[in-house]
């Protein structure tokens, strides 16, 4: 009885094999199909055979058990880093359009983090970031335990699932071979993708590192901006305001969905201005970064080099470089930085060479925040009107603005109220508390789009009315730091941003025009854009030469 029993066991165990191999086989074809890509997410990814699978069969299949456990854990692993650095990629091709770089963004874990919590709320994100890590581990646990399962397997089943693996190594072995044999045969895509992937990576992050190389020799270059020391001769006396609008790209002004709306603001604005005595030209500047980082776009502008990585970026930060922030405070300017995102410490400020730092505790701010948006553009220009132009004898004020309302999540929407009203922000609660969440937003593109584009037309409109009614006769130099995410622009847009400048002063504008910005608001669509890394010795030149 016991014998007949365990034969008729047997039978049981041997599928229980089987669907183990066949486990293997779905889950690390999963993981090397994944596309890199978000586009290239679909059923055709998947429907192509590794030959890295075919291979892992034949091995588990073959070798000594005892060997299994080299061969397992290997393996494991290998699945493990390809498929982190797959959803790392969908991840960063999503946010920022290029492939991860382990180099650089292991570094901007944080700053994600950040990001994350303060749009979801730190309960949401951590259950999130957990269910993410849950599943894959389970992922790798199961594949794992079916290659374990694999080297289990009977002699029977054994020569079951040798057969066509042999045939499939066949015949992905002739098709790569020759695949001119092959072409017209009903066969499958075969392919050997892990090597070549992880190849390409490693050949990432060497060419990073060259590149580091290269920006190093440009830091150590002497700097020919600082001899002789600017004047800035043509706005002597007069405040500088560098203002930039997060996330205003090119696709805000040419992209048809978004163009009527921020078309007509701008020809608002412009008239606006117009009636108030301002002279304004355009231009398009190229961004070194797009959907995020904005840090890099103030790098870049200020350093007059290309900061395009965070390396970049913190080897900058480390440098003698003179900051466009430090020219104008060795020139007698008050270098102001008006920060409302920075809730932390922020060691990188040195670098600038500000004489005065207003992040989000130093602008009085006691209105509810929207979402991740510490407070609406209004306060904060209400804020540094209120506590850097308005002071009595004081000198002339180079300032940098960073407004973050058009900012990620894009939800709520501010709305312009009297400025009259503002006073401590507590009267834009009722603001930052309605409108849809950003999970609702976010579940559909086309709120997305709609609420990115309402957050632009808002930043816009309160910079048009701040300068009609403050401005004076200041130079205002606004800019957007960078393009949004591809759910907003699409995909393969341009980098470029706007850049307006704008000034009672015509003959300053004037200069501009010059150098081939456009008059009004507009930049017309035949020009070319200025790589942002040329705007710190353009504007040293422009505003120092003789009139």
């Amino acid at each position: 009885m016991f014998k007949q029993n365990a034969r008729q066991a047997v039978p049981g165990r041997s599928w229980a094999q089987i669907l183990w191999f066949i486990l293997v086989v779905c889950v690390s074809s999963a993981i090397l199909n994944l596309p890199q890509h978000p586009n290239g997410l679909g059923v055709d990814a998947f429907l192509r055979i590794p030959l890295e699978v075919v291979l892992l069969g034949l091995l588990l299949l073959l070798i000594p058990r005892r060997m299994s456990t080299v061969l397992i854990p290997v393996a494991v692993i290998t699945f493990g880093v390809i498929l982190c650095l797959k959803l790392a990629d969908l991840g960063t091709q999503t946010a920022f359009q290029r492939p991860f770089n382990p180099y650089l963004d292991v570094k901007m874990l944080q700053d994600g983090w950040n990001l994350l919590s303060g749009t979801l709320g730190t309960g949401t994100a951590a259950l999130a970031c957990m269910a993410v890590l849950l599943a894959f581990l389970v992922t790798l646990g199961l594949l794992g335990r079916g290659m374990r399962g694999t080297t289990l397997t009977s002699d029977k089943s054994r020569l079951l699932l040798l057969l066509p693996l042999l045939l499939l190594a066949a015949a992905g072995s002739l098709a790569i071979a020759r695949p001119s044999l092959v072409t017209h045969l009903p066969l499958p895509r075969f392919e050997f993708s892990a090597a070549r992937y992880l190849s390409a990576r490693l050949n990432l992050m060497a060419r990073t590192l060259e590149d580091m190389r290269r920006f190093e020799a440009e830091l150590q270059h002497a700097d020919p901006i600082k001899e002789p020391p600017p004047t800035f001769a043509a706005v002597s006396g007069r405040d500088v305001i560098l203002i930039f609008i997060e996330s205003y790209g090119r696709s805000a002004i040419e992209d048809p969905l978004y163009a009527p709306l921020i078309g007509q603001r701008l020809n608002t604005v412009a008239q606006q201005l117009d009636s108030a005595g301002f002279s304004m030209a355009s231009r398009w500047i190229g961004s070194p970064t797009v959907a995020g980082l904005s840090w890099l776009a103030h790098g870049t502008f200020l350093s007059g080099l290309w900061v395009d990585s965070q390396s970049r970026y913190d080897r900058l930060m480390m440098s003698e470089r003179t900051s466009l922030n430090r020219l104008f405070s060795d020139a007698g300017w008050e270098s102001v930085a008006v920060m409302p995102a920075i809730t932390m410490d922020w060691p990188e400020s040195a670098w600038y060479g500000y004489n005065q730092i207003l992040a989000e505790k130093d602008l009085g701010y006691r209105g509810k925040p929207f979402n991740w948006v510490t407070m609406p553009d209004q306060f904060t220009l209400s804020a540094f009107q209120r506590m850097v132009r308005d002071r009595p004898d004081r000198q002339p004020v180079m300032a940098e603005i960073a407004l973050i309302s058009s900012h990620a999540p894009w939800t709520p929407v501010p709305r312009p109220i009297n400025w009259n009203d503002v006073g401590d922000g507590s009267v834009f609660n009722e603001q930052a508390t309605s409108g849809e969440t950003p999970t609702a937003v976010w579940a559909d593109p086309a709120k997305v789009r709609t609420h990115y584009i309402r957050t632009i037309d808002y930043s816009l409109e309160t910079l048009g009315e701040y300068i009609s009614r403050y401005g004076d006769n200041a130079l205002f130099l606004i800019i957007g730091d960078h393009q949004p995410a591809a759910i907003v622009t699409g995909a393969d847009a341009s980098r470029a941003v706007p850049m307006h400048v704008i000034s009672r002063d015509s003959a300053v504008v004037d200069r501009f025009r010059l150098l081939g910005f456009d008059d009004g608001l507009t930049p017309t669509a035949a020009n070319s854009e200025i790589p942002m890394s040329q705007m710190r010795d353009l504007l040293v030149q422009t505003l120092s030469a003789p009139g």
